[in-house]
């Protein structure tokens, strides 16, 4: 498919193109395994989405896989922030979301309905410093930028903080500022480090501002841990397991789709006006991780992060009472083995 055919398509009719050019076949759809379950529960699907999240696109596309699976109505939920989709989500105002883990685990933490599901994919932050900021550790004393406080930037950073030895509450100042206004300090030397995510995080790089301090699709420890994550309504996951399965398979079809045609997903965030360049958003696509998937166990994930939260008294719970208490691993063990590479 050309990208001057897929401009101008809606999301059902670029999906729809791909179903009629033979993509069941790349997307790995095997009608058996389907079969052989019951339909599911509920025909109404809400999934929780950030419109123009580009590590969260494949989420974005799954509207005709979902019918596929039997749901008959599929709803976007849209929040602009990570921590606004997982208030719907615990409110019930959705159904499932994929989420950064961090921000999760402290409402896990806080009695919320909240339970993890699967791993989508490792690493898809950056930690940007000025020339004085080299390590982790020489952010002792810094100002550090992240879009908001409790977000992901923000609880990610407090995490790699405390890894170190350093307190996130006492060790650096914290400032909230958009990415444009944080990446226009950072290059003005007026803050010493910002925290990014993708196409942000590639385009500062493309214009060289600041130095890559952490990269967590690389490197150790954090490249080994899903950063984000499926996370479902508690009461969905309990009344319609069947469902939720359907809907997990769905997503993650879509993501196998996406490591397999970036371009494709690049060509709707941008068509859509979610993104304005296409080669940063590409380059993005084809950087994240989404293989991990299958290959990493997603509690390893829960327990490193509920330890580093732990900490620095972001959360109270062991990491023992989160994975008790906030996990279902059992659709993702049975997906594992259905779709297979």
């Amino acid at each position: 498919m050309s990208h001057q055919r897929a401009e101008g398509w809606s999301r059902r009719e670029f999906l729809g193109g791909l179903t009629l050019a033979g993509t069941a076949g790349l997307l790995g759809l095997r009608p058996g395994p389907v079969r052989a379950e019951p339909p599911p529960e509920t025909t109404r699907i809400r999934l929780v989405v950030r419109r123009g999240s580009v590590c969260g696109v494949p989420m974005q596309m799954t509207e005709d896989l979902l019918h596929g699976e039997g749901f008959t109505e599929v709803q976007y939920v849209e929040k602009k922030t990570n921590v606004e989709g997982l208030q719907a989500l615990a409110s019930g105002e959705g159904d499932m979301a994929q989420n950064f883990l961090g921000p999760t685990l402290i409402l896990i933490d806080a009695g919320d309905p909240l339970v993890l599901l699967a791993g989508v994919h490792v690493g898809c932050l950056e930690l940007f410093g000025a020339d004085r900021v080299r390590a982790i550790r020489d952010l002792k004393g810094k100002t550090v930028s992240v879009p908001d406080l409790g977000g992901s930037e923000h609880v990610f950073l407090a995490s790699m903080l405390a890894y170190v030895g350093l307190d996130p509450r006492k060790d650096v100042t914290w400032v909230t500022h958009p990415h444009a206004e944080a990446a226009r300090l950072l290059a003005a030397g007026k803050v010493d480090a910002v925290m990014a995510i993708p196409p942000e995080s590639q385009e500062l790089r493309a214009k060289q501002i600041g130095n890559v301090v952490v990269n967590t699709m690389m490197d150790r420890p954090w490249s080994q841990y899903f950063c984000c994550m499926v996370t479902g309504n508690r009461e969905f996951v309990r009344k319609y397991p069947v469902a939720t399965k359907r809907a997990l398979r769905a997503i993650f079809k879509a993501v196998d789709f996406c490591t397999r045609e970036p371009n494709l997903f690049a060509r709707f965030l941008v068509d859509r006006g979610y993104r304005n360049d296409y080669n940063l958003t590409l380059q993005a696509l084809q950087e994240i991780p989404y293989v991990t998937w299958r290959q990493y166990d997603p509690e390893d994930a829960v327990r490193f992060y509920a330890l580093r939260l732990h900490e620095v008294g972001m959360i109270k719970s062991s990491p023992r009472k989160l994975i008790a208490q906030g996990t279902d691993w059992r659709f993702l063990n049975e997906l594992k083995k259905e779709l297979k590479e």
